[in-house]
């Protein structure tokens, strides 16, 4: 396990503040597990408000439900820890804010809360883009060892590199 340090975090949030600049997009993210870090991070860096909208912490289930519109439905079939949450955590995310890019993260940072099927470490991320109209772009799935601020640490660095590769200006598109 390689320890993310703010460094990492706030060289990362450069890189994909410069691609959503380069691009004309605007970024909202949807966060459970990292509770907010995620915009935290890409606020660091100076001049963000160009590329930065919005944040959504939606820790609890009902939070999900409330402000970006997850189905209470597919909370109740997958759980909060799924793809079928943060694809809709994405995708409300984007709705809402109305801008390019949406970031969503949900998972178990621990120390307890995990299970057979979803132990400690276990995170799911879904980015979704105007582009695709509406359908999530990507979803991951990752299990992260550590402690919880390391499962936390990781998590807002995987999410911020999924962003960066689907942002067209970081590829020259």
């Amino acid at each position: 396990m390689r320890l993310v340090t703010d460094r990492d975090l706030y060289q990362l949030a450069e890189e994909v503040g410069r691609a959503a600049r380069a691009a004309g997009w605007r970024i909202v993210t949807a966060e459970s597990c990292t509770a907010g870090w995620i915009a935290k991070v890409l606020t660091d860096v100076p001049g963000s408000s160009e590329w930065v909208d919005s944040g959504y912490v939606t820790y609890s289930n009902a939070a999900k439900v409330r402000d970006v519109g997850v189905s209470a439905r597919t909370l109740a079939e997958h759980g909060a820890v799924s793809e079928a949450t943060v694809r809709e955590m994405a995708n409300g995310a984007l709705r809402a804010a109305g801008v390019e890019m949406a970031i969503a993260v949900s998972g178990i940072a621990g120390p307890d809360g995990g299970t057979a099927g979803k132990p400690v470490g276990t995170v799911w991320f879904g980015i979704a883009t105007a582009e695709a109209q509406g359908a999530a772009a990507a979803c991951d799935r990752r299990h992260f060892g550590g402690d919880r601020e390391q499962v936390r640490r990781q998590s807002v660095e995987h999410a911020l590199q999924l962003a960066l590769r689907l942002l067209p200006a970081a590829h020259g598109a």
